[in-house]
């Protein structure tokens, strides 16, 4: 709630998965607005960026949601940010907090 008035309309959301172990890699990502916020989602393997690194290749995932003003898709000091805990992938009822601001290098 603290951080909900910085997130625009226009702003970009990414939602995604990657390995809890490994590298970083996303698994799994999904594009959407600031506008779809809150936003009921599922990741599966048809969103893999790569057809070598799938969901269901990893045992556990983390999944994160990042709020980019500029719509990048690598993380930018300002950019707002949450993650779950290590999960199966395929989890249901995640709820992920946006509480966190991307800090300068």
């Amino acid at each position: 709630p603290a951080l909900a008035a910085r997130v625009a309309p226009g702003d970009t959301l990414f939602v995604f998965a990657r390995a809890a172990e490994g590298p970083r890699m996303p698994l799994a990502i999904l594009k959407r607005s600031g506008a779809d916020l809150p936003l009921s989602f599922a990741l599966d393997d048809s969103m893999a960026m790569t057809p070598a690194a799938r969901l269901s290749s990893a045992p556990r995932v983390v999944v994160g949601a990042r709020i980019s003003a500029r719509g990048d898709a690598t993380p930018q000091p300002g950019d707002l940010q949450g993650f779950s805990a290590p999960v199966a992938p395929g989890a249901a009822g995640l709820k992920i907090q946006i509480a966190d601001v991307v800090a300068r290098p």
